[in-house]
C-alpha cells in the first residue's frame, strides 16, 4: 500500500517537473513580412458558406450552366436510385415507377425539391436547381417506363 502512495507521488512530482519544462516560453515571437504572409495564407479560410435560401440561385458547379438530367442523375441520384436503396424507384424498373407516376409529374418534382420518406431535400444536391432536379426526375421517369 505504501509502495502505491510512493508511485503515485513520484508520478505527480516527474508530471509537474515535465510540464513545467514545457511552459517555459516567455518571449514573444518576432515574424518576418513573408513569414506573416505565409502564416496569414495557411490561415486563411479555405471556402465559403451558403445559406440554403441562396443555393437555388447560385451558378451550378459545372460553370455556370444548366446541367442535364442525367448529369444529375449520374451525380446525386444514381447512389439510391441505381440500387433501390431506403424505398427509392430503381432506374429502369417501371414497375417501381408506375404508381409514382400516376401521381403526376408535379407531386414528383415536388418529392424530388422537398424531400420525400426516405429521400432529403434534393436528394442532398445542395448545389442543384430547381430545373435541375426537374430535368433528373424526367430522366428518370423516361429511363423507366
Amino acid at each position: 500500500m505504501n509502495n502505491l502512495k510512493f508511485l503515485a507521488l513520484c508520478t505527480a512530482f516527474l508530471s509537474l517537473i515535465t510540464l513545467g519544462a514545457c511552459s517555459g516560453e516567455n518571449g514573444e515571437v518576432k515574424l518576418g513580412l513573408e513569414q506573416e504572409k505565409a502564416m496569414s495564407e495557411r490561415l486563411a479560410p479555405a471556402g465559403e458558406v451558403s445559406l440554403a435560401g441562396e443555393v437555388s440561385s447560385a451558378p451550378a458547379a459545372s460553370g455556370g450552366g444548366s446541367r442535364s438530367g442525367d448529369d444529375v442523375y449520374n451525380k446525386s441520384c444514381k447512389t439510391c436510385h441505381g440500387a433501390g436503396m431506403a424505398g427509392a424507384p430503381k432506374f429502369g424498373a417501371p414497375d417501381q415507377w408506375a404508381a409514382r407516376i400516376d401521381k403526376g409529374m408535379d407531386t414528383m418534382y415536388t418529392s424530388a425539391i422537398s424531400g420525400f420518406q426516405g429521400m432529403p431535400p434534393k436528394g442532398l444536391c445542395m448545389d442543384c436547381s430547381d430545373d435541375e432536379l426537374k430535368a433528373a426526375v424526367d430522366y428518370m421517369v423516361d429511363g423507366s417506363k
